[in-house]
């Protein structure tokens, strides 16, 4: 296992250096430009193009790459053009918000799809297989913008339960457990999108995987040898069945970084998403690449991840 790994980890870095060329020339070549945001129309001619220059656009494209590849292998990702903040600052005010909401969806949505998919299965053709069918189907084809109106026109206008927008009250001051209380208040209506969002696609897989594998000689032979449903079931039918739902994860997962722009934008949950659509509005450059750089990255370490959860989920599979 640690030889696959590490041979995978050495794959990656080709993978990344060429996705940093195909990314860095196609954000330049982008229409438009970020003279807009960060020079002012009342300077004179020599004083825009001495701004450019502090910047490095006057410098031909292949110049430009190598100085931004050599300041970002040492963790340097330059300055924002609209905030003139460093990028890292800018990735480290976004991106936990956008981690917090995936994971808490991704775990209220993992589990939920293995009950649902699992129930779905085993009452195959009944009507709570039919129901929860149909409430699949409901939660793919529902948009995710309007699925966040509908729930902020009940819980937090109708009935004044929950916050609509942010990450906080705005005006009001809180103890570290009142402002803790209250940002999970905010937290929980967009993660609750995102999470029916997940759970609407990942039951129907957990749902095809679980009646293929209980069709399997395996479990034939189990229920012939006197064993008892659930454990047949939980034992032996879930933990192979969850394996094709390791990879959908995994690459749900992966887009973290590029943050759930849809959902985001209805909750003005200021995360990763957020950040992108502004900085591609402004033409922002280096925070656009950081963002598409670190996608890749955890795209890539998301397939891995998933590549090791194979073999730990079923003993059968083996790195050599």
């Amino acid at each position: 296992m640690g030889r696959y790994l590490l041979q995978r980890l050495l794959q990656a870095v080709p993978i990344l250096f060429l996705l940093s060329i195909v990314m860095f020339s196609l954000i330049r070549l982008l229409p438009g430009g970020p003279d807009t945001v960060f020079l002012n129309p009342n300077l004179d001619a020599q004083g825009q193009a001495n701004l450019r220059a502090s910047f490095g656009l006057n410098d031909p494209l292949p110049i430009q790459y190598l100085k931004w590849l050599k300041n970002a292998l040492t963790g340097n990702f330059g300055s924002s053009f609209a905030t003139s903040q460093s990028v890292s600052t800018v990735l480290k005010q976004h991106f936990p918000l956008t981690l917090e909401l995936f994971v808490s969806a991704l775990v209220v949505a993992l589990i939920i799809s293995i009950i649902i998919g699992t129930l779905s299965a085993t009452r195959q053709g009944t009507i709570t297989d039919y129901l929860l069918t149909a409430l699949s189907y409901f939660g793919i084809a529902m948009p995710i913008f309007i699925l966040g109106l509908f729930l902020q026109g009940i819980f937090g206008v109708s009935l004044r339960w929950l916050p609509t927008s942010g990450t906080a009250t705005l005006g009001v001051s809180y103890d570290f457990f009142n402002g803790l209380w209250d940002h999970l208040l905010h937290l929980l209506m967009p993660m609750t999108v995102l999470a029916i969002t997940f759970t609407a696609r990942w039951s129907r897989y957990m749902r095809a995987s679980m009646i293929d594998v209980t069709k399997q000689d395996y479990m034939r032979t189990g229920r012939a040898k006197g064993v008892a449903p659930v454990p047949l079931l939980f034992r032996h039918a879930l933990r192979n069945a969850i394996i094709p739902l390791i990879t959908v994860v995994a690459i749900d997962f992966g887009s973290v970084a590029g943050g759930a722009t849809i959902t985001e934008g209805v909750f003005s949950w200021p995360g990763m998403g957020q950040l992108f659509l502004s900085s591609l509005d402004t033409r922002d450059y280096p925070v656009l690449l950081a963002t598409l750089l670190l996608s890749s990255i955890f795209v890539i370490a998301a397939n891995l991840i998933a590549d090791v959860l194979y073999a730990v989920t079923d003993p059968r599979i083996r790195y050599a």
